[in-house]
Formats: C-alpha cells, sequence, structure tokens
C-alpha cells in the first residue's frame, strides 16, 4: 500500500513539475494575495483630512490644534474662520473631520472650568467615522492634562493597558486570517482544477487498469499538493512577520501541525469537488463559492463570529477555516500552548476525516 501511494506521490510531483500553472497557484498566489491585501486590507486610518475652526486663538487652542496634528492621523486642509464654511467643506468632500474650539476655551482653561470641543465627522463612513472619533478621543484625553494641572472632568483616570496588540494594529488582527483566508481558497481550486485537468485529458482513465485503492489514490494525490501548500503556508507567515510585524510568539512546531491539519482539510475539499466536475470552469466556480464566500464571512476573519445572527453561528461551526484562525490568532498573537486551543484542533481533525471520507467515496464511485 505505501509503495502505490508513494508513486502516485512521485506521479504528481513530476505532473506538477510540468505543470507550472498548478504550481504557480499554489506557490505564487498565496504570496501575491498577501502582498496586496495585506497592505490594502486595514482598519487603520491615515492622512484624514481635518478642518481646524479656531475661535478662541490663545494658547490653549494652539495647543490642542498641535496635539492632532502632531498625532500622526489628521493633515490640517482648512482653517475657516467660522463653521458656517463647513458645510461646503463636507460637501465638496475636501475634509472628513472638522475640529471646533470654543471661544471660551482659554478662559476655561485659566479658570480651571470644564469646557467643550466641538467634533464633526462625515457619517457616510461609519467604519472610518467611528475609527477617527476614537483617535480624536485619545487625543483630547492625552492633550487635557497639559493645559491644566488638575483634571476637572473626573477625579478617577482610568489606564488602559492592551495585551497581545499593544499599539491596537488592525494588521496584527488582520492577516493571521487574511493568511488563511489564502491557503483556504489556493489549496481549494488548485487542486479540484488539477483533478479535473487529468479527467479532461483522459489519464484518470487509465487508473482504472490499476490494481490502486481509492483511499491510496486520494492520499497519493493529496501528499504532493500538502507538500507545496506547506511551504506556501511557510512563505506566507514568513512574509506576515517580516513585512507586517506580526508577531510569532508560540511554538512552530505546534504552527506547523496546526497548519497541516487545516491544509489537509482543504485539500480534501478539492478532490471532493472535482469529483463532482467535469470541466475546470464549473470546479473553479464550485471551488471559488464553497471556500471564498464562508472563510470570508462566517470565519471571524473580519467579523465576529459573536456579534452574527444564531443560525450564522450554527453555520458557522462547518467552516474549517473558523478553527484555524482562532487557533492561529492563539499561537501568533498569545502564544498559548495547546490546552488553549486543542478544541479548535479537533474540530481541524473531524473536518479532515470526514473530507477525506467524503472524497473516497466520490472517488470509488467513479473509478
Amino acid at each position: 500500500m505505501i509503495r502505490r501511494i508513494l508513486a502516485i506521490t512521485v506521479k504528481e510531483l513530476l505532473q506538477l513539475k510540468r505543470d507550472w500553472r498548478t504550481a504557480l497557484t499554489l506557490l505564487g498566489m498565496p504570496v501575491i494575495l498577501l502582498l496586496i491585501y495585506g497592505y490594502a486590507l486595514s482598519f487603520d486610518v491615515r492622512d484624514i483630512r481635518l478642518a481646524i475652526v479656531d475661535l478662541s486663538r490663545t494658547s490653549a487652542s494652539r495647543q490642542v490644534a498641535q496635539a492632532f496634528l502632531e498625532s500622526g492621523y489628521f493633515d490640517a486642509v482648512a482653517h475657516p474662520d467660522d463653521t458656517r464654511a463647513l458645510d461646503a467643506l463636507f460637501d465638496a468632500g475636501r475634509v472628513q473631520a472638522a475640529l471646533v474650539i470654543p471661544a471660551e476655551l482659554g478662559g476655561d482653561v485659566a479658570g480651571r472650568r470644564p469646557t467643550t470641543l466641538q467634533f464633526v465627522l462625515d457619517g457616510s463612513d461609519s467604519q472610518s467615522a467611528n475609527t477617527i472619533l476614537g483617535y480624536a478621543r485619545q487625543i483630547v484625553a492625552a492633550v487635557a492634562p497639559r493645559l491644566i494641572d488638575v483634571r476637572v472632568a473626573a477625579p478617577i483616570s482610568a489606564v488602559p493597558l492592551v495585551w497581545y496588540n499593544p499599539d491596537l494594529e488592525s494588521s496584527r488582527f488582520l492577516v493571521p486570517g487574511l493568511v488563511a483566508f489564502i491557503l483556504m481558497v489556493t489549496s481549494v481550486i488548485a487542486t479540484a482544477l488539477a483533478v479535473v485537468r487529468e479527467k479532461e485529458r483522459g489519464t484518470m482513465e487509465s487508473l482504472r487498469a490499476t490494481p490502486v485503492e481509492a483511499i491510496e489514490l486520494l492520499l497519493g494525490k493529496t501528499l504532493p499538493y500538502l507538500l507545496v501548500a506547506s511551504g506556501a503556508a511557510a512563505g506566507s507567515l514568513t512574509l506576515a512577520w517580516a513585512l507586517f510585524d506580526v508577531p510569532i510568539r508560540g511554538s512552530l512546531l505546534w504552527l506547523a501541525a496546526v497548519t497541516i491539519l487545516f491544509l489537509a482539510g482543504g485539500l480534501g475539499w478539492g478532490v471532493f469537488l472535482s469529483s463532482m466536475a467535469e470541466t475546470q470552469q464549473v470546479a473553479f466556480q464550485l471551488s471559488l463559492l464553497s471556500s471564498m464566500l464562508p472563510t470570508l464571512l462566517l470565519s471571524g476573519f473580519i467579523f465576529p463570529i459573536s456579534s452574527m445572527p444564531t443560525f450564522l453561528q450554527v453555520i458557522s461551526h462547518v467552516v474549517p477555516a473558523r478553527y484555524y484562525v482562532a487557533a492561529l490568532r492563539e499561537l501568533v498573537l498569545k502564544g498559548a500552548g495547546p490546552e488553549l486551543w486543542w478544541q479548535d484542533a479537533v474540530a481541524l481533525v473531524a473536518y479532515g476525516a470526514v473530507v477525506l471520507g467524503l472524497a473516497t467515496v466520490r472517488t470509488v464511485r467513479s473509478l
């Protein structure tokens, strides 16, 4: 049995060497997609176009305005004399936010009285508006002690302490999920297309005359792609560390083991889909629909699963990326041991067993 599996594995490796398209899909696409999405996909907002309406024109107001500019988030693009000009600026899309400093700021600061700054936002992009509002609150909280020696608003203050991602960089949250998304999509598509391509060429017919069991054929065809996909995963995680400053705090051996479990399930799903498709076009469509959308929407990659409706939370349990993303974040960001993610690993094993079982049954029927 082992010799037959190895023979099929060697045959598939030679086929991969000749079939540069499949090899490029498995090795090159994860790197290319990680570079594109890693830089393009971010919840951080930079270079915010800010209008500053300084009605106070005092030393205190200048300190407030300077604090916004020195934060690195805001660019002052307009300094209107009063608030009446803001409508035109927002309507024309010239500004995303406006800071209105009241005329009484200087007197309030000198008299140690509470004062209020107005911060106007363009709410047409609610995601960015929420992020910008958070920046503004942090800046005001930081500049207030420099204006007066005693805090007026409250005698008790809260000092934030953020673990695992102290700078709250969205890339450290998104990139591990992005790696899972890319590996799932590319492994499923590449495997499904490769097997269907052999169907179209008629090479699968020759296997009927050989004493090869379905499970041997399945393992022999999957192992080469697992090796190549594992190399792609290692390259993707290395890029995540080198380019996007994503720390890898956990054990590399555990990380490799969980990644192989995830890839095995993805490759098995690709083989299963190939058994239902007769053309590469159909295989591509099935692969894309069954891997990209569930991984993107139901894995917790972008949207928290806990905030989804109950029926979607239930459906998400059959999405393997849900478990890999959770385990990956535990390993990469927290450096956690198996005691915190073993359930995710068990779920990946169960998924892989079910998918490979289904693929074996379909392969038996097709031989």
